[in-house]
């Protein structure tokens, strides 16, 4: 149901893009478009990724949903430039629903994944996707580049003897300018499962 769920919103996708500029889009989602071999190059989560154009057809296999927000990433994105705030997943439009739901759920599942593990080792982890660590005022603060202008900031607070460790996910605040609450949801739920399957691979 997952997989047949995806390919029915993956063509709509698909044919929005084909009806536009490619340069346009580039321009908007800060990528390159290579005229000569006409394909889109984007970066996400440490990994270099080539789209063909106009079939849209990814030279680097993603998980389902992480090609399908990149592609609405892609449509949506028109060019806003990034804030210097960050929000919760509640305050972004439409999101007092859906995205104070998903606020608590990345919190119960970063407090599983943190449990137990040294700032080094979390480091090691986030950078496996790319992660660059920006100060703040948390212990630890993890900045993922999902795509160019869709960063997502993990903030950290490591376990002491009276707490367990614990994080919490924010979004930039013109997020609104590139995805809908829908698939900023989408992305946080994947960057956790890329965190696990990191935490796997040390």
């Amino acid at each position: 149901m997952e997989n047949r769920a995806f390919l029915e919103m993956l063509k709509p996708a698909v044919r929005r893009l084909q009806n536009r500029s490619a340069l346009e889009i580039a321009q908007n989602a800060g990528i390159v478009f290579d005229e000569r071999l006409s394909r889109f190059e984007i970066s996400s989560l440490g990994q270099e990724i080539r789209i063909e154009y106009p079939s849209c057809k990814l030279s680097e296999e993603l998980e389902n949903w992480h090609t399908l927000i990149l592609l609405h990433y892609l449509d949506m994105a028109d060019g806003t430039p990034l804030s210097r705030e960050w929000i919760s997943f509640g305050n972004l439009r439409d999101g007092m629903i859906r995205g104070t739901k998903f606020d608590a759920s990345a919190e119960a599942g970063l407090q599983k994944f943190l449990a137990g593990k040294s700032e080094a080792e979390i480091k090691k982890i986030c950078e496996k996707l790319g992660a660059d660590f920006p100060e703040t005022k948390a212990d630890l603060s993890a900045g993922f580049w999902l795509f160019p202008r869709y960063p997502v900031l993990l903030n950290i607070w490591l376990e002491d003897d009276e707490f367990p460790a614990s994080g919490k996910m924010l979004v930039n605040k013109s997020a609104d300018h590139y995805l809908t609450v829908e698939d900023a949801v989408t992305a946080g739920e994947v960057i956790i499962a890329k965190l696990y399957e990191a935490a796997s691979q040390i």
